[in-house]
This record gives structure tokens, C-alpha cells and sequence, in this order.
């Protein structure tokens, strides 16, 4: 709906343009020669309304139909070419080039307008020295175009290496904790090895169970790696970048963390499972879950001034963990998009965590006032590894 509303604009815009120089040329000139310049301005101006259907060909058009009448009008004693309704239009189609076209491309279609605004120099009816107003006014319209592509490129291209760096930084701050979760892993097999050798020796007939409690971590131990592998599969550099977050935080952690938000004046409701239920949470799903707590109190700080009370939710449902950070923050307080590319990265580091352990991240407004963080994690229950001290009091 804007985009339309934004081309009506333009084509008024475009009609007044073509309308008040016509008018100059007929007045100075006399006869029907402004209809030639109405005619190719408004050829090149209904090429810029329809751009968006295929902004490479549309582009073309338009600075064939401009070159065609700097020629016309070259050989035929016509008004100067392009005139402001064209030049318009041309800076449009430009700028629409330079902004979304692939570099070579749009440097191609840069060049072809810079072409165009330099060749109204063989239409230009004039004999005083330095550069002729129809020439400076074209290629002043062919600067601005460029200007107004190529800052917004610019700006989507650093905010799209700034994204990328923050989620290279927290795959290789999460692959840095999935591997002492392997290293932990490991070190079990190992230990249950050497358990299931006493108990081989003492007691053959238990030897099953040994072996199997082994196969098992030893697939809590692939599947922890498989996780690592693909994180560093896309993230490149070295596992040395910014740490995103505590480590591996125990839940119980989250009482400082959110003592600490409440000391700004802002109550909260916390609401925790039971600490034997945390107790059992793979590592790096406590240490996302502090994650998410902690970037939503951050941005709730620091984009939701006028929130009276805040909720934190972290429950388990079978085999997921869910957690929930709302407020009730006013309608017309929200700053941004809390968190994301204008109020900074955190959610997108949230997101980027969340995803890469399997599970799922929503954040948008709540239904009438407030903002709400809802982030689900697979949390299979882990299996129980006993110690070689626990296999020798059995044995003996």
C-alpha cells in the first residue's frame, strides 16, 4: 500500500515536472515543440513507475528512450535533451539500480545515466563559455541518484555484516560450551569403562547393563557433537571471538540475575521449576535459557522505561523448556523493534542461539499492551551415568 501511495506521488510529481516545461518551451520557442519533450519525458517517467517489475530492464529502457531523444533533438534542432521531467525520471531508475541491482549491473546502469547527462552537451543551444545549465542540471540529477542508491546499499551492507558477526560470535560462543559438554561426555564412557571391567570380573552377569548405560552416553556424546560441528561449519575464524554469554549457568543463577534487574526499580515475577528438575537440563540449555532471560531484561531496560512489572516464565513441558519474559509496558513505549537492527543485536543473538540448539524463538508485541520473549528448547532427559564408586559398593 505505501509503495503505491509513494509511486502516485511520483507520477504527480512527474505530470507537474512535464507540465511546467512544456509550458517554458512554448513560451520560448512558440509552436509545437514542447510536445517532443513531453512525449520522451513521459516515456522514461511511466519506465520509472513500473521499475519494479524488473528494475535491470527497466533501467535499459529508460536511458534507450533518453539517448534516442538526445540524438532526435540533436539532429532535428529540438529543445535540449534530456529535459527536468526526464532527468527526473532517470534519477529514479538510477537510484532504484544502484540501491538493489547486483554491483555489476548497477555500476552498468550508473555509467549509462552519467553517459546520458553528459550527452545533452550536443543538444545544448548555447554559445557562452563553461558548462550549459541543461548539462549541470543533469548531471547534478545523475549525482544525486547515485547518492540516494548507493547510501542505503551501503548501510544494508554493513548492517548485514554486523548481523553476521554476532551470529558467528554466538555459534562459537555456544560450540565453545557444546565442547566441554563432549569433554563431559567423554570423560563418563571413559569412567563407566572402567567400571564395567570391575563388574565384568566380579559380577559377568551385569555386564549388559554396563555396557549399555555405555552406549548410551557415548550417543549423548555424538549427538553433543554433531551440534559443535555444525555450528563451526558455518561459522568461520578462530573459536577466539567475544563470549555472548555466562558459560554454562546453573538456573539457579537466574535469582541474581533477575535481583539484580529489580534493583532498578522494576518488579518482576519470577517463577522457576523445582531445582532437582534443573538439575538434569543439558548444559547448554541452561546456559541459553540465562541467555534469554538475560538479553530481554536488558532490552526491556533499555527500550521499556515505562513498564510497571515484568514476568519471567521458565517451565518444562515433557521434553521442551520454556521460557517467557513479558512486561506491560504502555502501548506506544516500544523503542524500535527491541533488539533487532535499530535498538542493537541481542535478539538476534537470542534467535541465533535458540535455533541452532533445535528449538524456537518468538518476540513481539503482547495483545493490548506489553512485549513478550517466548523461547522453547528440546531438553531430552540426559541418561543417568553412575560413578565407579557407586559400581564398587554394588560389587562388594
Amino acid at each position: 500500500m505505501r509503495r503505491w501511495a509513494a509511486d502516485a506521488g511520483l507520477g504527480a510529481v512527474f505530470a507537474v515536472v512535464l507540465a511546467f516545461w512544456a509550458s517554458l518551451i512554448a513560451d520560448s520557442w512558440g509552436g509545437g515543440y514542447w510536445r517532443f519533450d513531453c512525449a520522451a519525458g513521459a516515456a522514461v517517467c511511466a519506465i520509472a513507475l513500473f521499475r519494479r517489475r524488473d528494475r535491470a530492464w527497466a533501467a535499459v529502457a529508460g536511458l534507450a528512450v533518453a539517448a534516442t531523444a538526445v540524438l532526435a533533438a540533436r539532429f532535428a534542432d529540438l529543445p535540449a535533451e534530456p529535459g527536468p521531467g526526464m532527468a527526473l525520471g532517470l534519477a529514479v531508475l538510477v537510484a532504484a539500480a544502484v540501491r538493489r541491482l547486483p554491483v555489476r549491473t548497477a555500476c552498468g546502469v550508473a555509467a549509462g545515466g552519467l553517459a546520458v547527462a553528459v550527452g545533452s552537451l550536443l543538444t545544448a543551444h548555447t554559445s557562452a563559455a563553461g558548462v550549459p545549465s541543461v548539462t549541470a542540471m543533469n548531471v547534478a540529477a545523475w549525482a544525486a541518484a547515485v547518492v540516494a542508491g548507493l547510501s542505503p546499499r551501503l548501510l544494508d551492507a554493513r548492517r548485514r555484516a554486523v548481523a553476521e558477526a554476532v551470529r558467528q560470535a554466538e555459534r562459537l560462543a555456544l560450540a565453545r560450551e557444546l565442547h566441554d559438554v563432549v569433554a563431559h561426555h567423554v570423560t563418563g564412557i571413559v569412567v563407566q569403562a572402567q567400571a564395567a571391567r570391575l563388574v565384568a570380573r566380579r559380577s559377568p552377569e551385569r555386564a549388559g547393563d554396563a555396557l549399555g548405560q555405555i552406549e548410551a552416553a557415548g550417543s549423548d556424546a555424538l549427538a553433543a557433537m554433531r551440534r559443535v560441528v555444525g555450528l563451526l561449519r558455518v561459522a568461520e575464524g578462530e573459536a577466539g571471538g567475544p563470549d555472548a554469554g555466562p558459560g554454562v549457568a546453573e538456573p539457579g543463577r537466574l535469582g541474581d540475575l533477575v535481583g539484580r534487574f529489580e534493583a532498578g526499580g522494576r518488579p518482576v515475577r519470577l517463577r522457576l521449576p523445582r531445582e532437582e528438575e534443573t538439575a538434569v537440563w543439558p548444559p547448554e540449555v541452561a546456559s541459553t535459557v540465562y541467555r534469554v532471560v538475560q538479553e530481554s531484561l536488558t532490552n526491556i531496560a533499555r527500550h521499556a522505561p515505562r513498564a510497571r512489572e515484568v514476568t519471567v516464565s521458565v517451565e518444562r513441558d515433557r521434553d521442551v523448556v520454556v521460557v517467557e519474559v513479558a512486561d506491560d509496558a504502555p502501548p506506544g513505549s516500544q523503542a524500535g523493534s527491541r533488539g533487532g537492527s535499530r535498538g542493537g543485536y541481542g535478539l538476534l543473538g537470542m534467535r541465533e542461539r535458540v535455533e541452532a540448539l533445535g528449538g524456537t524463538l518468538r518476540a513481539g508485541p503482547r495483545p493490548g499492551s506489553g512485549w513478550s520473549v517466548l523461547a522453547t528448547l528440546p531438553a531430552p532427559l540426559p541418561t543417568a551415568l553412575p560413578s565407579p564408586r557407586q559400581e564398587s559398593r554394588r560389587d562388594t
